[in-house]
């Protein structure tokens, strides 16, 4: 009787054993990925959240999630800390990410490198229709949402802020997520806000949906001025009917939004990753309309960052 109860002790404990070890086995055979994007409200979530699902449903045991974060500076530093495998980055702040400088002086970014381009980002300055802001100098003295602390967009309102001599002395600013400065816009608690993202914007059209809204325009030469001053940014062009009640063509300043890797993430599954993108863009495009500028013809444009070496072999097969 004892010798039965050892027997069945001991079989227990292979099983159990055995049980483990599989699955150990099963997880070293999967490739779990962090995809950092930004708010809810913006263009990285839902568009991170398709090429999740590309990756998941095309590249054999990837288990890949979108996060939320506060979009492209927290992004480049979740980079840096190894704490998510891929992100959505502006261009610009990957280069400053990569180099060392501005938000990034004494914390340089050594291990992100380049996937693909992937769209336009257009900075759009949202304000109330009855807010009487017809220029930049008529942002003073007013409530102005600069973007999340930590985001691309807030980088993007501080410098364009002081290339017209407006600081944030000059406003009453306030450091919101696209999602909650659309809210604010709608409850009438601010006057205007900066919002860097693909277009159309969700928030912008929750906003639109409510109240009458206007999108302040730059002159060729407020264009000229800050592409000068920050190369990143060239003139675009929103076209009429993007949002309701904006009626005209606005023009005003983009960059790129750009995909990167953390630099150890193996050759083989971000060559993968790059093809599943472009064999399956359908895919990313019937998530997202801002998916049709993702092209191998644009895959480099606005690059701004070291190709990853799979991501490099992907383009050198098909280019």
């Amino acid at each position: 009787m004892l010798k039965s109860k050892k027997f069945l002790v001991i079989l227990a404990v292979f099983m159990i054993l055995a049980v483990v070890l599989s699955g150990s086995i099963a997880a070293q055979g999967r490739t779990f990925l962090s995809i950092a994007t930004g708010g809810t409200a913006g263009t990285y979530y839902p568009i991170g959240g398709a090429i999740a699902s590309v990756f998941n449903n095309n590249i054999e045991g990837m288990n890949a999630s979108a996060q939320s974060t506060g979009a492209s500076v927290e992004n480049a530093r979740l980079i840096y800390n190894q704490e998510v495998e891929v992100a959505i980055i502006q261009n610009d702040i990957a280069s400053y990410a990569v180099a060392g400088e501005n938000q990034f002086e004494g914390n340089q970014v050594t291990n992100m490198k380049g996937i693909t381009a992937l769209y336009p980002e257009v900075i759009q300055i949202v304000v109330r229709a009855d807010a009487n802001i017809e220029t930049m100098e008529d942002l003073k003295g007013k409530r102005v949402a600069v973007g999340a602390p930590g985001s691309g967009a807030e980088a993007n309102a501080s410098q364009i802020l002081n290339l017209f001599g407006i600081t944030y002395d000059d406003i009453n600013e306030d450091y919101l997520s696209f999602g909650e400065a659309a809210g604010r816009l709608s409850d009438r608690q601010i006057d205007a806000a900066f919002l860097t993202a693909g277009i159309p914007t969700a928030a912008v059209m929750d906003v639109a949906a409510t109240q009458d809204i206007e999108l302040l325009e730059f002159s060729d030469s407020d264009v000229e001025k800050i592409n000068e001053e920050l190369p990143f940014l060239t003139g675009v062009t929103v076209p009429a009917g993007t949002y309701s009640g904006v009626d005209n063509d606005i023009q005003t300043v983009a960059l790129q939004a750009i995909l990167v890797a953390e630099a150890s993430l193996s050759d083989e599954v971000v060559y993968d990753m790059t093809k599943a993108i472009f064999e399956n863009r359908q895919s990313l495009v019937d998530a997202h309309s801002r998916a049709n500028d993702i092209t191998l013809d644009t895959a480099l444009e606005g690059m701004t960052v070291e190709l990853h070496p799979g991501a490099r072999a992907y383009f050198d097969e098909v280019m």
